[in-house]
């Protein structure tokens, strides 16, 4: 007896011999995909939110401060000034929390993904309700919102290049543990041209190419002998801390003025647009490469969306058999990003050296590369998300320093911790599952 499988004829034709072809490799997205435009129903959003109302009631309404906490808008010698703003505690704690309860009811009868809309609004709850909150417990509750976001974008400069950079990389399947390496290497590659030439430009080109270094043995390993990319990464970054640290403990600091004393980029605050409140001197008074940072994002949103190159990289990173079958030369592309990648992390990299402090240091980037890395992974492989989730970071690592000197009782560590577990939250329960490229870590090989 025949089964009807048996005599289904050959997708291939009469006379096709060999079994039949399996569903195609991204048949599993194809169908998640419909799934949701059907509504499938889910949970993970208002499970999400509904732990953001359990910690908002816990932590800042039941522990809320009695006093009022006072937000600074402007400094003493702004032109436009803006009144202060007062926000008794405990009252606003509560509305924290009845709003984030609502927004976890609206999301359980909703039981779908969430509008941006109502994230936004979640988000913007918490992060307010946790400021107030940890302000309120300082010995002077009392906070310039201009000096928290100014100091945010700075820590996040380097943060936001490295995420680039690895951006590159993994959109064209690529993955970029070497992050860490590349902002290192930059940084110490900028400290040394720029001290030997005398000039900051020679050290901003020199940290570029110190960082494209890095991507050449990436690409050498990863693309060429299909090396474990993860592996790699990890290997270079120990390779480039151990290179560094004997460099800098031989040669650059017994002969810092010779090797180790560079100049620091110009500083340039444009008139007038300086003077705006609030946005003003966060976006208008900045480094040289705070500008280039802004640009860089915008640059790279751009190209990876409105070009052909743009549109190859996706296709290289989602289906590189497709595009190799359309003509295009995958492993050449991957190559060409990996090193633009570089580029744009050593970027960040000068930022340490040319910006923050005159002299490199052993492993002064402090694993911000791993940062970046998740800075990426939060902001779903988006340029525009990888900035924000890096101003994050930077965002609570500025309100750490900010509360040392407030005198807030709360343990320094848990500021720390905070993005991390934000981070966790919101990839699990809030903006839902985050998927990289399809291909992203699979090396390729043409048959």
């Amino acid at each position: 007896m025949s089964t009807a499988t048996a005599s289904q004829p050959s997708p291939r034709g009469p006379g096709a011999a060999g079994p039949v072809p399996g569903p195609a490799p991204d048949a599993e997205l194809a169908t998640s995909a419909a799934n949701r435009a059907v509504g499938v129903r889910t949970y993970r959003p208002a499970t999400g939110l509904g732990v953001l109302a359990l910690v908002s009631f816990a932590v800042f309404a039941l522990h809320a401060s009695s006093r009022a906490v006072r937000f600074r808008f402007s400094g003493d010698g702004d032109v436009v000034r803006l009144p202060d703003a007062e926000v008794a505690a405990a009252p606003y704690a509560w509305a924290v929390t009845i709003v984030l309860v609502a927004l976890a009811g609206y999301a359980a009868v909703r039981a779908r993904k969430l509008p941006r809309w109502v994230v936004a609004l979640a988000g913007f709850c918490f992060v307010t309700g946790f400021l107030v909150w940890i302000v309120g417990t300082a010995q002077t509750p009392s906070i310039s919102v201009t000096a928290l976001l100014a100091g945010s974008v700075a820590l996040a400069t380097p943060l936001v290049f490295g995420a680039l950079g690895g951006l590159l990389c993994e959109r064209s399947g690529v993955v970029n543990i070497a992050i860490e390496a590349q902002l290192l290497f930059g940084a110490f590659s900028a400290a040394i041209a720029a001290t030997v030439s005398g000039s900051a430009w020679v050290g901003l080109l020199a940290a570029m190419a110190g960082s494209v270094l890095v991507s050449v043995l990436l690409a050498v390993f990863a693309i060429r002998y299909r090396v474990n990319q993860v592996i790699v990464g990890v290997v270079l970054n120990v390779l480039v801390s151990g290179l560094t640290g004997f460099l800098f403990a031989t040669v650059l600091q017994p002969s810092a003025a010779a090797f180790n004393t560079p100049e620091r980029l110009p500083h340039v605050r444009i008139p007038v647009l300086a003077e705006i409140p609030v946005v003003g001197p966060v976006l208008f008074d900045q480094s040289v490469i705070g500008y280039i940072m802004y640009a860089a994002v915008a640059v790279v949103w751009f190209a990876l969306h409105r070009t052909r190159w743009g549109l190859r990289t996706r296709a290289v990173g989602e289906h590189p058999k497709a595009a190799d079958t359309l003509g295009v030369s995958v492993n050449a592309l991957r190559t060409r990003n990996v090193l633009l990648g570089g580029a744009v992390a050593g970027l960040g990299g000068a930022f340490y050296t040319l910006v923050s402090v005159s002299a490199f240091t052993r492993d002064m980037t402090a694993g911000s590369g791993y940062i970046a890395l998740a800075a990426l992974i939060f902001g779903r492989w988006n340029p525009v998300g990888a900035l924000l989730a890096s101003l994050l970071f930077g965002f609570a690592s500025n309100l750490e320093s900010i509360l040392s000197f407030l005198g807030t009782p709360v343990p320094s560590q848990f500021l720390a911790m905070l993005p991390y577990v934000v981070t966790i939250m919101a990839v699990a329960g809030l903006v839902g599952r985050s998927r990289g490229p399809a291909a992203s870590g699979e090396p390729y090989r043409k048959e």
